[in-house]
């Protein structure tokens, strides 16, 4: 079960439409994922493999709910909620920056992506959509920081 693709979508979803619906379902589809997290706030390749905690981590997926978790902060109306949301996407930006970067293996910023195990495919790679989303997610964690909404700080460039 990977949810990362309706965290980020309904996350932006609602963003642009403003429809409550879209709000509510990417906040439970949030605290699914965020329930079976492993502590390393860095989830394997699927919550459901079978062998657990020796199987591939995902540090793709990490990158994706990163950048959604920062945005979600900003437009749940639960304070609480939004601490979570932050404190999340922060934590999963400290351990990819610490224990996922590429340094000097190769012209990646992140290691440990997979892209499709049961087919084989990109298990523990470098992928590049995981390098745009963590690259997204420290610049939403940057403007957060300054007090900037991420969308005015965009319209200026």
């Amino acid at each position: 079960m990977d949810n990362r693709g309706a965290i980020y979508g309904y996350t932006m979803v609602y963003r642009e439409t403003k429809d409550p619906k879209y709000l509510d379902f990417a906040q439970k589809v949030t605290q699914v994922y965020l329930d079976r997290l492993p502590e390393d706030l860095i989830p394997y390749w699927d919550f459901d493999a079978p062998d657990i905690p020796n199987t591939t981590r995902d540090a793709s997926a990490a990158a994706v709910v990163a950048s959604a978790l920062l945005e979600l902060s900003t437009l749940t109306k639960d304070e609480n909620l939004a601490k979570e949301y932050r404190n999340k996407g922060e934590g999963m930006l400290v351990e990819l920056s610490k224990n996922y970067q590429s340094k000097d293996v190769n012209t990646a910023c992140l290691l440990h992506s997979t892209g499709h195990a049961p087919a084989g495919s990109e298990i523990d790679y470098s992928i590049v959509y995981a390098d745009y989303y963590y690259v997204e997610a420290l610049l939403r964690l940057k403007k957060l920081n300054e007090g900037i909404p991420v969308l005015a700080a965009l319209h200026k460039i």
